[in-house]
């Protein structure tokens, strides 16, 4: 089976790392679409503090992930799904019910988010911290 998975990944910490070992526990390979800045900036009005090179690298490097690619727009998902044959997308829960359309071309998963992990947060509570 063929997972795929999208996130900025941006600030890399425990939570990817879970929703990354989860998801990859329901196939043999797993693709990773990476936002791009500019698609990151489009839906949180900023850009990552690691930019994309950067990310696909870190992301490139963990052992559950055997593919990578540059996710250039939220709208292409079915894209990417049929382009890398994918069987079974997989999403955060934060996510909850906005792919559902998708179920069409794979089964759609949400899992879970880790509690108390967030970019968004750790980036507030670093700039809190240097102000």
């Amino acid at each position: 089976m063929r997972i795929i998975t999208f996130g900025t990944f941006d600030v890399f910490h425990v939570g990817h790392v879970n929703i990354l070992e989860r998801a990859k526990l329901h196939g043999s390979h797993l693709i990773v679409g990476v936002s791009s800045d500019a698609l990151n900036f489009s839906k949180k009005n900023r850009y990552p503090i690691y930019n994309e090179k950067d990310r696909l690298h870190i992301i490139r490097s963990l052992r559950d992930v055997d593919e990578v690619f540059i996710e250039e727009s939220l709208e292409l998902k079915a894209d990417y799904i049929k382009y890398f044959n994918a069987d079974i997308l997989i999403m955060g829960d934060d996510w909850q019910g906005k792919f559902d359309h998708l179920k069409g071309l794979c089964d759609v998963i949400y899992l879970p988010r880790t509690p108390s992990v967030s970019t968004t947060e750790i980036i507030e509570v670093v700039k809190s911290s240097i102000i």
